[in-house]
């Protein structure tokens, strides 16, 4: 492993309650203090108090965020402090899953489908590989860290070592990446792909959008060329690189072997099982089911929902759990974790981790029961709660309103209640649902301050009760002409990043939503929030829910929360009393500090840049290049385009060709 140690870069120093927090949690996991519960309210600076704690501790941390929105504005946040190490985003790579699935009520089948992001799978990759080769490394992640993953000794195991002046004769080096899971191709390299074209071998590893190329000559690799995978230019020469795997599940011949057989054999005894209690269409359809499956598996090595087989590939025992992300992650000689665990946001956060489990067992006994899938089935699965316990060490909770869980692990909580900008709570103004007398009702009442808000150059946030709601409300303002977003759980994964950035920026004025509102989101430029049906009480307005919306408006100096209700329900009541409290607290600091509030100023970034079409780019720098050439002699210039652009498809490199073709589009419209 590298030897690079973590180096905090910020301008700010600690301050307010902050430099207390970082002293008390870091003698905290230095003393092996399992768990810690860091009281934070919206805008005190949790992140960079954090940030501080690794910074001392220098070891590996795993931050786990409740959904992948925030895990990109965590990066984001990481990679700031921690511009020279290496930090990582690790969430699911499906934009969309349906699970597999079987209703017995109305015979109901529903097959798995699954839309896989390449980009977010390309991530996966350079977060193992890091743990793998460095120690200054942060992953943040969403809580898809606990579902199943490759071995990490076998995916470390098979990774190849490429050296200029070895030998290396080219079919045995075809084979080999064909063998750790790399696809050939003759068209554009993607990440796990590899062309091979004369003496030369053109190679797209997992975890980045480079080309390494391999020139051989006499069967002795004479280069190793480090290639631009769409300008093509030359980035370097190297002596030597490194391959992993192109896929985590990696299974030598010999254990797939011993898989296969064993799959048969627990398919013989759950055949006489099934036969036994007279379940003849059980029988008939698992064993038409597993047979396809270990003929394809036998064939090409594959077959669609083979995670299904994986405790036989990874040879483990029933009810043992899977490999997962923890497992990549160092641990001492003993066997005990050794790295620090941050879980943000955590009274939705532990919720989430401690019911994965039970939600995915219930699905596959079903399947089971009625003979879609063998019982090892039920093995492909997340880890339960108390696993996930036992793979973590020390661990930091961050929340403004820690859950019963935390408190309970961690007992008395670090608070840290006080902004060293000296932004108070937001005041919390109640208002009635329905029309009365001259009084408008929520919806036009909350447009009015809407109109005002958006005209002094701030946002607004918007919280609803269901998806349906947050969609026609979005619409609805936007025929008043007003600029507005809806954003909830079915939105894509890079899409909500992007919403959220142009949110900031001033694309659009009011952004719509329902849950994903609540935590986390860091937003200073939302001086206005509503929330209406303030008083249903539940789940999305209960004191915990209330607290975190109203403090998204506090990081802004003149931050408001209008509650739209016709009764105050107990967690309203509560939810405004602990706001309260806080306020007193900033306004007593602000007092004694003489300390005017001002609003946060925060850089507008996205983690979605690095996901930005590379193509685009590299069409853009070009045009930079060749628009005053083209304003001089406009024909010479497109002439000469159009035959690098079939040079370019003759040697089949098509990814300068399609960049060709897009700049003279580009040049011709201009």
């Amino acid at each position: 492993m590298l030897p690079n140690k973590f180096k905090l870069e910020s301008p700010y120093k600690p301050d307010g309650d902050q430099p207390e927090a970082i002293k008390s949690l870091l003698a905290g996991v230095k003393n092996g203090k399992r768990h810690q519960t860091l009281l934070g309210v919206t805008g005190s600076g949790k992140t960079f108090t954090v940030a501080n704690v690794i910074e001392g501790f220098q070891k590996p941390t795993l931050v786990i965020a409740h959904n992948k929105t925030l895990a990109a504005q965590l990066a984001q946040e990481y990679r700031e402090f921690f511009p020279n190490n290496a930090v990582h985003y690790f969430v699911s790579y499906y934009d969309y899953y349906q699970p597999e699935a079987y209703m017995p009520g109305s015979d109901t089948y529903i097959e798995k489908e699954a839309q896989i992001n390449e980009e977010i799978e390309r991530l996966r990759h350079a977060s193992t590989q890091a743990l793998l080769t460095r120690k200054d490394v942060i992953i943040v992640a969403s809580v898809s860290c606990i579902y199943g993953l490759g071995s990490p000794e076998e995916y470390e195991k098979v990774h190849l070592k490429v050296e200029k002046g070895k030998g290396l004769k080219r079919a045995d080096f075809v084979r080999k990446l064909v063998g750790i899971y790399f696809e050939r191709t003759t068209a554009d390299l993607t990440p796990g792909k590899f062309r091979a074209i004369g003496n030369n071998i053109e190679i797209m590893p997992t975890n980045e959008k480079v080309i390494y190329r391999l020139t051989l000559t006499d069967s002795v690799v004479a280069s190793i060329t480090e290639i631009d995978a769409i300008t093509r230019e030359i980035i370097g020469e190297h002596d030597s690189f490194f391959l992993f795997p192109a896929k985590h599940y990696v299974t030598p011949e010999k254990e797939r072997d011993a898989a296969i057989n064993d799959i048969k054999a627990e398919l013989k005894g759950q055949l006489e099982y099934l036969e036994s209690a007279g379940r003849v269409l059980e029988v008939e359809r698992l064993k038409r089911r597993t047979k396809h499956d270990l003929a394809l598996i036998r064939e090409i090595g594959y077959c669609n929902g083979i995670e299904n087989y994986s405790r036989h590939f990874d040879r483990r025992s029933a009810g043992e759990p899977p490999h997962t992300l923890l497992s990549y992650f160092p641990h001492r000689a003993d066997g005990t974790p050794d790295f620090l665990t941050v879980i943000d946001e955590s009274h939705v956060t532990i919720p989430q981790l401690s019911g994965m489990h039970a939600g995915d067992r219930s699905r596959k006994e079903t399947l089971v029961a009625h003979g879609f899938r063998l019982p090892s089935a039920i093995d492909n699965r997340p880890l339960e709660f108390s696993e996930f316990e036992e793979r973590v060490g020390e661990t930091i909770y961050t929340s403004a309103t820690p859950g019963k869980y935390e408190l309970g692990q961690a007992g008395e909580p670090v608070e840290q209640v006080i902004r060293p900008t000296g932004l108070i709570d937001p005041e919390i103004i109640i208002r009635p649902v329905v029309e009365v007398g001259s009084y408008i009702g929520q919806v036009k009442d909350f447009i009015a301050e809407t109109e005002g808000v958006v005209k002094s150059g701030a946002r607004v946030l918007v919280t609803t009760l269901t998806k349906k709601m947050a969609e026609d409300l979005s619409e609805f303002l936007k025929e008043r002409d007003i600029k507005a977003e809806y954003l909830h759980s079915d939105v894509k994964t890079i899409d909500r990043i992007t919403i959220l950035t142009d949110f900031r920026k001033g694309v659009f004025d009011v952004l719509v939503g329902v849950n994903l509102l609540r935590e986390g989101l860091d937003l200073p430029e939302v001086e206005l929030v509503g929330i209406l049906d303030a008083d249903k009480e539940g789940f999305l307005r209960s004191e915990t829910s209330l607290i975190q919306t109203i403090g998204r408006a506090a990081r802004n100096v003149n931050g408001r929360a209008i509650m739209y209700a016709d009764n105050v329900t107990g967690s309203m009541e509560r939810a405004i009393g602990e706001t309260n409290r806080r306020r007193n607290l900033q306004l007593a600091y602000n007092k004694k500090h003489k300390i005017t509030p001002k609003s946060i100023s925060k850089a507008i970034h996205d983690i979605t840049d690095q996901m930005r079409n590379e193509h685009q780019k590299a069409v853009v720098k070009l045009l930079e290049i060749d628009r005053e050439l083209y304003k001089k002699n406009p024909k010479k210039i497109i002439s000469a385009k159009r035959k690098a652009m079939e040079v370019a498809v003759k040697i089949l490199d098509f990814e300068t060709a399609a960049i060709l073709r897009d700049e003279i589009k580009e040049l011709e419209a201009n």
